[in-house]
C-alpha cells in the first residue's frame, strides 16, 4: 500500500512513525518548508541563540532512511482524489492508495493597509524565522499585534537581542480572550516588568512606510509609533490552500468525522489543518495545538493500518511560557467564571504565581486548573476532572498533584482553607 502525508510536522511525522511500526506500507512524506521534521515551538530558542537548527530535529538524519519513510522536499500544487495523485509543482506526479493531508496553518493576516511592506511579518515557520532574522538585522524598535502565545514569544526573542518592543493589545488584558482577570494581570505586570511597552485596549489602524519599508503604525488611538518591524501575531488559520480545488470538503479547515476521514474515501487529514464535524465533549472543532497533532497522528495511523479507531483527546489541558512564568491548564477554566461555575483563587504575596480551580456551583465536581508559576501533575488534575471529584475532595487530596513536593515550594494550605 502507498501512503503519502502532506506535511512533516508533529502530526505527519507521528502518522509516518507509527505507520511504520505496524506496516510495511510505502510511506512517502513531502514538505516543501523543510525536508526534515523540527519542533515548530523551538524556534524562537534558535533566534535567541540557545539552540542551532539541527538541535531542533528529534530524530537524526539517518532515522528517515533507515525506517524506509522516503521524504520529498517540494511542495504540492495539486490533488486529483478520482485518479488518486499528488502532482508536485517541480512536474513530478504521485499515486497513492491513501492520502493524510497534514498541512498545518498560517498566520492570519488582515487587510490593514501597509500590510505588504517590508518588515511586516508572521510567525510560524521556518521561513518566518528566515525572514525575521533579515528584518530585524537593522531594527531598532519593533511592534507587535496580538495578545496571544505567538505575539509574548515574538516580544521575547526581539528584546533578547536588545530590541525596543511595543505590543498592541486590544483586549483590556494580555490574552485576556483566554485568561480569568486575575491571571492577565500577573502577565501584565510580568511583561512590563521586562521592559515591553504594553499597549491594552489598543489595536492596529495602518502601517506606514517609506522606501516599501515599515517606517511606523498608526493606532485606534491616533498614536503614531516609529518601527522598522511589525509583527502580526493575531493567531492562525487552517492551511487548506491545496484543498480548495478538490472535492474535499472544507469549512473553516478540513472536515473530518470521528475516524478523522473526509467524505473522501482513502482521504484524512489530520493536525492544526483539521476541523472535527463533531466535537468531543470539552473541545473545539479547530485546535491548532502540538499534542492534539500527535495524538491524530496516532489515530490516523491505526485506522489506516486497520485498527479502527475514533479520535479522542480527553479533557483539555496545554502549557506556555511567559517569559519567565510557566503556565498550565487542565479542563475548563473560562475567562469569564459564571454560567453556573464558582472557583477557588490563590495569588502568592509575590505577584508571580497562583492557583484557580473551576468547578460546578450546584454539584460542586471540578472543572478545570489554572496554574501560573506552580506546576501540578498533569495525570493527577485529569484524573480528578475525569472522576467528577468534589472541590472538597480535591482541596484536601492537594498534595497528590504537586510536581515535586521534596524540593518545590508547596501552596496547598493556601487553598485548603478557602470558603466553597
Amino acid at each position: 500500500m502507498k501512503v503519502i502525508i502532506i506535511g512533516n510536522g508533529i502530526a505527519g511525522i507521528t502518522a509516518a512513525r507509527f505507520i511504520r511500526k505496524q506496516s510495511s506500507h510505502d510511506i512517502t512524506v513531502i514538505s516543501g518548508e523543510s525536508k526534515y521534521f523540527y519542533s515548530r515551538t523551538a524556534l524562537m530558542y534558535i533566534y535567541m541563540g540557545h539552540m542551532k537548527y539541527e538541535h531542533t530535529k528529534p530524530y537524526e538524519d539517518w532515522f528517515w532512511e533507515k525506517n524506509r519513510i522516503n521524504l520529498i522536499h517540494g511542495w504540492v500544487g495539486k490533488i486529483n482524489t478520482s485518479q488518486k495523485k499528488v502532482n508536485l509543482t517541480n512536474g513530478d506526479i504521485l499515486e497513492y492508495d491513501k492520502l493524510v493531508i497534514a498541512t498545518g496553518s498560517h498566520s492570519n493576516m488582515f487587510d490593514w493597509l501597509g500590510n505588504d511592506l517590508n518588515g511586516v511579518q508572521g510567525l510560524y515557520s521556518l521561513m518566518d524565522l528566515e525572514k525575521l532574522e533579515l528584518n530585524s538585522k537593522d531594527t531598532d524598535s519593533a511592534v507587535i499585534v496580538g495578545g496571544g502565545l505567538i505575539g509574548i514569544e515574538l516580544a521575547e526573542m526581539l528584546h533578547s537581542r536588545k530590541k525596543k518592543v511595543t505590543l498592541l493589545v486590544r483586549e483590556d488584558g494580555f490574552f485576556r480572550n483566554v485568561f480569568p482577570k486575575e491571571e492577565s494581570e500577573i502577565i501584565n505586570r510580568h511583561i512590563r516588568e521586562h521592559g515591553i511597552d504594553l499597549k491594552l485596549n489598543t489595536e492596529l489602524k495602518e502601517i506606514k512606510g517609506e522606501n516599501d519599508r515599515v517606517k511606523s503604525v498608526i493606532t485606534n488611538s491616533g498614536e503614531e509609533i516609529l518601527s522598522q518591524l511589525v509583527g502580526i501575531t493575531v493567531g492562525v488559520h487552517p492551511n487548506i490552500d491545496i484543498i480548495k480545488d478538490t472535492d474535499i470538503e472544507t469549512s473553516k479547515g478540513v472536515l473530518v468525522n470521528e475516524h478523522l476521514e473526509t467524505n473522501v474515501k482513502d482521504v484524512y487529514a489530520i493536525g492544526d489543518c483539521v476541523e472535527l464535524r463533531k466535537t468531543p465533549e470539552g473541545r473545539k472543532t479547530i485546535e491548532p495545538v502540538w499534542y492534539v497533532g500527535s495524538m491524530m497522528g496516532k489515530c490516523v495511523a491505526n485506522n489506516i493500518c486497520g485498527v479502527k479507531e475514533v479520535y479522542n483527546p480527553g479533557v483539555w489541558y496545554n502549557s506556555a511560557k511567559f517569559f519567565d512564568i510557566e503556565y498550565q491548564t487542565y479542563g475548563n477554566v473560562p475567562n469569564e467564571i459564571g454560567d453556573g461555575l464558582s472557583n477557588v483563587y490563590w495569588e502568592h504575596e509575590n505577584g508571580k504565581k497562583c492557583i484557580r480551580i473551576a468547578y460546578d456551583a450546584q454539584s460542586k465536581e471540578v472543572k478545570g486548573f489554572n496554574l501560573l508559576g506552580i506546576r501540578y501533575r498533569q495525570n493527577v488534575c485529569i484524573k480528578w476532572i475525569e472522576q467528577k471529584l468534589s472541590i472538597d475532595q480535591v482541596l484536601t487530596e492537594l498534595s497528590k498533584a504537586n510536581f515535586d513536593p521534596e524540593f518545590t515550594p508547596r501552596y496547598e494550605d493556601k487553598l485548603a482553607g478557602q470558603k466553597v
